[in-house]
């Protein structure tokens, strides 16, 4: 299974409005993450669906093991934060 309980992982499908977005803006950090096409991994659709009330939202994104099931950018940054701090890279 893809999930990283210390880390940032993205479920996403292809075609997908709100995960390109997503995915696009987490381009434009410095975040290090995983990216899974739940379309290609049936334990990580079975997954999706446990968090998302039996539905494929995505994207769902865990941040060190938490589910989040279509977050914004600001609040997934916010969840590295608090959760997985060591994943922020510190510029000058």
């Amino acid at each position: 299974m893809h999930q990283d309980h210390e880390g940032v992982v993205v479920y996403w499908r292809p075609m997908c409005p709100f995960c390109m977005r997503l995915r696009l803006r987490l381009r434009f950090t410095r975040l290090r993450y995983t990216e899974v096409n739940i379309w290609r991994d049936s334990e990580a659709a079975a997954f999706v669906r446990s968090v998302a009330d039996g539905n494929e939202t995505v994207p769902t994104v865990t941040v060190a093991g938490r589910a989040m099931v279509n977050p914004s950018k600001r609040q997934l940054m916010d969840a590295v934060a608090v959760y997985a701090p060591h994943l922020l890279v510190e510029t000058d």
